[in-house]
């Protein structure tokens, strides 16, 4: 029966390279079907491995790499901003965030002249405000958008301070050599979002104790009201405002009952770290990565390269594969058979996977945030979009797919 599958994915889903190939001067990286990678860069505090699958239609993953100054004042403060988008319902709301969160953190860094956590928050609303008033725009039109929304993981290395920011269930994982053994720990930097965390689910029963439905077992994957895995977000508009939870949108997004208070919220779980001499690397990730590795297995293939020369290059990709290779084993499936699958097929597969290292040289990150620096701007996919751009309002697929 398997055999027969993978004969009839292989005649009638076979990707052309040339078809997925994104323009924009500033992606410097390279097209391998529906694998985009940048296998090297230089960021402010070291270098820098970049790669993104494809598996949704249309590509639900955003991701960029800045590194320079962090305020909309060339005088600084300068470090490195990552952000990896999962949106869900469609790539909407994970495109808006890529053009103007960073946009949004550079102007409230120039108005309090450095880096905190109220800085990121600030940014953070900013971004929820303008998608909120968007939907509002195109709702008579476009109503299904208030059904898309995002998860959004933020890393900010700024005068050897490490801020984490995040908004659903990418993550963040940092790698630590342990002096007495040499041996490289991982080490979980982001704060999930998503209801199969218990914790997550008692915050969402105190801060919603009249509602007996607000978490749902729903075919063995708890979901917030039945719908979505995830409790926070930027977008789904549906379950923080009531006057989008009502028609034209569909039915299967729309809640029996109104309700008074947001539903989800867009709050992000920030933390702070100073980094170690012994902090090797960084790896950001959307959730497709880790439902097929561990934290430590990730570390360990990155960690297993050798960090000098040539070695670092690729280990974002070298992570993809990975993830790819056991979602193949998975299906007991060979990986070069599941990489002749064509987008969209392929989401019942995997998920989109972005992947971003950031490898830590002390000696840079030690130097003072004053310290000028060249200007780099990286989007995940080549991906260069123009201020206010978005995608054609697609039909929103089932919102707990993250």
């Amino acid at each position: 029966m398997l055999s027969e599958l993978m004969n009839f994915l292989r005649a009638c889903f076979r990707p052309r390279s040339d078809r997925y190939v994104h323009g924009g001067s500033d992606a410097g990286g390279r097209q391998d079907g529906l694998l985009w990678y940048r296998d090297s860069g230089q960021h402010l505090n070291g270098e820098f491995s970049m790669a993104v699958v494809q598996a949704n239609n249309l590509l639900e993953d955003q991701s960029q790499l800045e590194s320079g100054s962090l305020s909309s004042h060339e005088t600084g403060p300068y470090g490195t901003f990552v952000g990896i988008y999962d949106g869900h319902g469609g790539p909407e709301t994970s495109r808006y965030i890529n053009v103007h969160l960073f946009q949004h953190l550079r102007r409230f860094t120039a108005e309090q002249q450095s880096m905190s956590m109220d800085v990121i928050r600030k940014a953070f609303q900013a971004t929820e405000d303008g998608f909120l008033s968007l939907v509002t725009r195109q709702w008579p039109l476009k109503p299904q958008i208030a059904a898309v929304g995002s998860c959004a993981l933020v890393g900010i290395i700024c005068g050897g301070t490490l801020y984490i920011a995040n908004l659903g269930d990418s993550r963040a994982v940092l790698g630590r050599v342990v002096r007495a053994t040499g041996e490289v720990l991982a080490i979980q930097l982001s704060m999930e979002h998503n209801a199969c965390i218990e914790s997550v689910r008692q915050e969402l029963h105190s801060l919603h104790p009249n509602d007996s439905q607000i978490v749902v077992l729903k075919h063995n994957v708890w979901r917030v009201k039945g719908l979505i895995q995830i409790s926070r977000s930027i977008g789904d508009v549906y379950l923080k405002k009531a006057e989008f939870n009502r028609e034209p949108l569909y039915s299967k997004f729309r809640l029996r009952e109104p309700f008074e208070r947001p539903i989800l919220s867009s709050e992000p779980a920030i933390s702070v770290h100073q980094l170690q001499p012994h902090d090797q690397f960084i790896i950001f990730a959307s959730d497709g990565l880790w439902e097929h590795l561990s934290n430590q297995e990730a570390v360990d293939i990155v960690q297993n390269h050798p960090h000098s020369g040539s070695a670092r290059r690729g280990s974002a990709r070298r992570l993809v594969k990975a993830a790819l290779q056991e979602a193949a084993k998975k299906r007991e499936m060979r990986y070069s058979d599941l990489k002749k699958i064509d987008r969209g097929v392929r989401r019942h597969f995997h998920d989109d996977i972005t992947v971003i290292v950031v490898f830590v040289d002390s000696n840079l990150v030690s130097r003072a945030s004053s310290v000028r620096c060249p200007t780099i701007s990286v989007r995940g996919g080549g991906i260069n979009l123009p201020p206010n751009t978005l995608a054609p309002c697609t039909t929103p697929t089932e919102a707990g797919n993250t």
